[in-house]
């Protein structure tokens, strides 16, 4: 848990993590391709962006929350009480909970498309981000001071975005060949 939060620590690390998911990427260049190694930079960045806005506190430094105001279990209300806004994006949450997941799902696909096992690869990769949003609601579960609450709709929003994100990083694999050199 980060004894600080809000907006600003959350993009002070997004700039950061992206430096160093760039450098990464330059790193792998030279071996990989600029399509491969931009991929996995990003992939990288994507999911260390998604860990940043959903598990540090939003509105600044974490509160108390008492024993008997804490959740016990996840809401497993489908399609739950989402608020029509959210504090970074306009429109629902469940529109962000979705969308935030589509680069990694993309990103994913062009990161693996250069090898033969990329069958394999993809359909792993989109699990491990099952199991990634899955953890974090967890996480979100257990730590009530970071002002956050588990719901299995985040979860389902969340891998909805990464297939849609597979989809698109068909068409991009496609257009772009990373296999190519």
């Amino acid at each position: 848990m980060f004894p600080v939060g809000g907006v600003e620590v959350m993009l002070a690390g997004a700039f950061v993590s992206a430096g160093l998911c760039a450098l990464l990427a330059l790193l792998l260049r030279r071996r990989y391709g600029w399509v491969t190694a931009g991929a996995v930079g990003g992939l990288v960045w994507s999911v260390i962006v998604i860990g940043l806005i959903t598990l540090i506190p939003a509105d600044g430094a974490p509160g108390i929350v008492p024993a008997e105001g804490r959740l016990e279990t996840c809401s497993y209300d489908i399609g739950g009480p989402a608020p029509e806004g959210f504090w970074i994006f306009s429109g629902g949450q469940r529109l962000l909970n979705t969308v935030v997941f589509i680069p990694s799902g993309a990103l994913l696909v062009l990161a693996a498309a250069r090898w033969r096992s990329a069958w394999v690869t993809v359909p792993l990769g989109l699990a491990l981000l099952a199991a990634y949003s899955a953890a974090i609601e967890k996480t979100q579960l257990e730590l009530a001071r970071i002002d956050r609450a588990c719901d299995v709709t985040d979860i389902i929003d969340n891998v909805t975005g990464a297939i849609i994100g597979v989809g698109i990083g068909i068409v991009l694999a496609l257009v772009l060949r990373p296999w190519r050199r």
